[in-house]
């Protein structure tokens, strides 16, 4: 459910106008008057709540349990395997063969101003803006209507703070960062130019064109974090990207929506996390890993440099890991001097 104080809902929409704007047919036996009053990922849904299943196996235990009143599904012949779960007690099935475009279109049904934050205000620093005690505030800082402050807070030149975001108590917030969508605990460190709850990278395909589909989610950043110069956080697409306490991420670092980072990760520079990856409590990235979405790295694993997965992957936790797609690093290491004996030229013989 897309938060109050960054987007503003225009529902509640009936079941019939939402299949009306994502081009499906009303299921048979389905009351078109139902009321739908939000949209949901398929853990916190509710009766009330319009959700979507991609067909992405990782999702499908998901779809299995959730609670949402109706759920946009693409057809069981276009699921790898051939087999869609069965569909919680309840739960309307609105069948779509392109589900991110019905989900896009129906989301901005919802949510028509879902981008960019909207300043509403003539001043820099917006009176309805709460700052607290002891805080810092350099030239050319912005804050929008609705945002907290906490006490002792630092805000380095040019930082921009959207409307509604919330910063704790005792934080440095560097020179021209930005903050929207989010929110972030005490003692945080976010070093010049890093970029925090911006849309993520979601757009879907028609074959010819490609429509965005809106981020409604946020970024959550807990105690103790450091984000290093020009790194990016992008909020979730529904749910929340997460930054677990006391992570520390290198400059550079790219986390997509919905990424769920532990506590006490460390994460090298010029890391890339597609969306979904979840990383457990104390793992560790050298620099350049790339995990492909919806990919798992267990608590304590740590991967090596250039060292990535593709979609999906799970590794297991408390093991070291290198090469693409990554491997335990003996494995690795032992694979990759095979193939430098294999590449030896051979000696030439008398006879040759």
């Amino acid at each position: 459910m897309a938060d109050p104080r960054f987007f503003k809902n225009l529902g509640p929409f009936t079941l019939a106008q939402i299949c009306e704007k994502a081009g499906i047919v009303l299921p048979a036996g389905a009351d078109g008057a139902t009321p739908i009053a939000d949209l949901a990922d398929l853990a916190g849904a509710g009766p009330q709540h319009l959700a979507f299943f991609s067909g992405a196996k990782p999702l499908h235990e998901a779809f299995a349990a959730s609670q949402a009143g109706a759920c946009l599904v693409p057809p069981t012949a276009s699921i790898k395997g051939g087999k869609r779960p069965d569909a919680p007690r309840g739960m309307v099935v609105l069948e779509s063969a392109a589900v991110s475009q019905a989900f896009a279109r129906v989301a901005v049904l919802f949510y028509p101003q879902y981008s960019q934050p909207r300043w509403n205000q003539g001043e820099a620093i917006s009176p309805e803006a709460r700052i607290g005690e002891g805080v810092q505030i350099a030239p050319g800082v912005v804050i929008g209507a609705g945002a907290e402050i906490g006490d002792r807070t630092s805000l380095g030149p040019g930082a921009v703070i959207g409307p509604g975001v919330t910063i704790g108590r005792d934080c440095e917030i560097g020179a021209l960062v930005t903050i929207s969508h989010a929110y972030v605990g005490d003692r945080v460190i976010m070093l010049p130019g890093a970029h925090i709850g911006q849309p993520g990278f979601g757009f879907t395909t028609n074959g010819e064109d490609y429509l965005k589909v809106p981020q409604l989610g946020r970024v959550i950043v807990q105690d103790d974090v450091e984000i290093g110069a020009a790194t990016t956080i992008d909020r979730g697409a529904l749910g929340d990207t997460v930054i677990g306490e006391g992570s520390k991420l290198d400059n550079l670092v790219m986390i997509a929506h919905n990424c769920q980072i532990g506590r006490h990760c460390v994460i090298a520079g010029q890391t890339g996390l597609a969306g979904s990856v979840v990383l457990e409590d104390g793992v560790v990235l050298a620099g350049q890993v790339g995990l492909g979405d919806h990919s798992r790295v267990g608590a304590r694993a740590r991967m090596g440099a250039r060292s990535g997965t593709g979609s999906a992957f799970f590794l297991e936790g408390g093991v070291d890991y290198g090469g693409a797609p990554a491997k335990p690093v003996r494995e690795w290491a032992r694979e990759i001097h095979a193939l430098a004996r294999l590449a030896k030229p051979r000696k030439q013989g008398k006879d040759d």
